[in-house]
């Protein structure tokens, strides 16, 4: 068996571990979602919401595929006998209530194809939106061909290329070679036979990033924003500890991310990182954001009570992004696209130096 394939998969148990048993939130730096606050329930305006609730309508589309609401599950995890269970579990949740999700790194699988099984869930979801996902440091690595192969033996609808510089820094046996990164997802664009975006893992992305993004013809983003789960601060307990504890709250927080990203991008932006409530969820469409995904929330709900603890998490979830709808007037998605906001803390102060607002 290679050698890289043993510390993939080894690595792989080890970052499921790390996430359900140690404190990897950030330390100082939150989403800023706290900092979100609505225009009309300042000025009592929802006192008269002019809505029914019960027909609040939560369907969105994203890649021609349907969503009964605007929220997916980000891709977590694959490569390890454990994950099978908690994709599959993910993946009957979210068939079950239209949704889409993600699988992690396909890393492992192309190492060694008999861990195709990990990632595969079209047996248990064949409708919902699935993303297939290839780090931006492996586009060297692999060809658009063998790519091309993993996302079509899962079954996935689009390939996600993860940006994950900082964990890469920390990570003991990190891929730090990003000078050729823009060149390379322009040229996966451009090969792969499915659509593909871009998403960060947890540091966010600014306004210039986007830009250059942009450029590449991808077609959406996925901020994934500092104030959730730090993957520095996973690789920082896998025995980076020194440097990890330096750099463990880098990064842009959510709710400045969506903003400096929907100022440079035009297509559909996928607000993560930290979001924890429907309520966040409202809060990152309202800042610009298309939908919202989440990770850490359903890995815990996964793996206390399985698919059917995936469900209830995220039928809670989806209650509270109608009940935040209700509250601020809005019927429907596109309504609650042109709702407004004030800023204030940090995210007012990040918001003007940045000539976000």
């Amino acid at each position: 068996m290679p050698t890289n394939f043993l510390q993939t998969k080894k690595r792989k148990g080890e970052h499921l571990k790390i996430v359900l048993n140690k404190k990897v939130a950030f330390k100082e730096k939150t989403t800023g979602l706290e900092d979100v606050s609505f225009k009309e329930i300042e000025l009592l305006y929802t006192a008269i919401p002019r809505v029914d609730k019960k027909k609040i309508d939560l369907r969105t589309a994203f890649f021609s595929k349907k969503f009964s609401a605007p929220l997916m599950v980000s891709g977590m995890t694959g490569g390890v006998a454990e994950a099978k269970k908690i994709n599959k579990d993910i993946a009957k949740a979210c068939e079950e209530l239209g949704l889409g999700m993600g699988v992690g790194s396909q890393r492992a699988m192309i190492e060694n194809p008999l861990l195709t099984e990990t990632y595969f869930v079209r047996d248990v979801a064949p409708k919902i939106f699935i993303a297939g996902n290839i780090g931006a440091a492996q586009l060297e690595e692999y060809s658009c061909k063998q790519i091309q192969k993993a996302i079509d033996d899962i079954g996935a609808d689009a390939l996600a290329i993860h940006l994950n510089a900082a964990q890469e820094a920390v990570q003991k046996e990190g891929d730090t070679n990003f000078s050729n990164t823009y060149s390379l997802v322009k040229k996966t664009v451009k090969e792969i036979k499915k659509p593909v975006y871009v998403k960060e893992v947890g540091n966010g992305i600014t306004f210039e990033v986007a830009k250059l993004l942009a450029k590449t013809g991808i077609k959406a983003i996925d901020v994934q924003g500092a104030g959730g789960t730090t993957w520095v601060g996973v690789e920082s307990f896998r025995g980076n500890k020194d440097l990890g504890e330096t750099f463990w709250d880098i990064g842009i927080p959510t709710t400045v991310s969506v903003m400096e990203t929907r100022k440079a991008f035009n297509g559909p932006i996928i607000a993560s990182g930290g979001i924890r409530t429907g309520l966040d969820v409202v809060k990152c469409i309202i800042l610009g954001a298309d939908l919202a995904s989440m990770a850490y929330p359903v890995l815990k709900a996964q793996n206390k009570g399985g698919a059917s603890g995936v469900k209830n998490f995220l039928e809670k979830i989806i209650e509270e992004a109608r009940t935040a709808m209700f509250l601020v007037g809005a019927k429907n998605i596109k309504e609650l696209k042109k709702k407004k906001f004030v800023l204030k803390g940090k995210t007012l102060e990040w918001a003007k130096q940045r000539k976000l607002v």
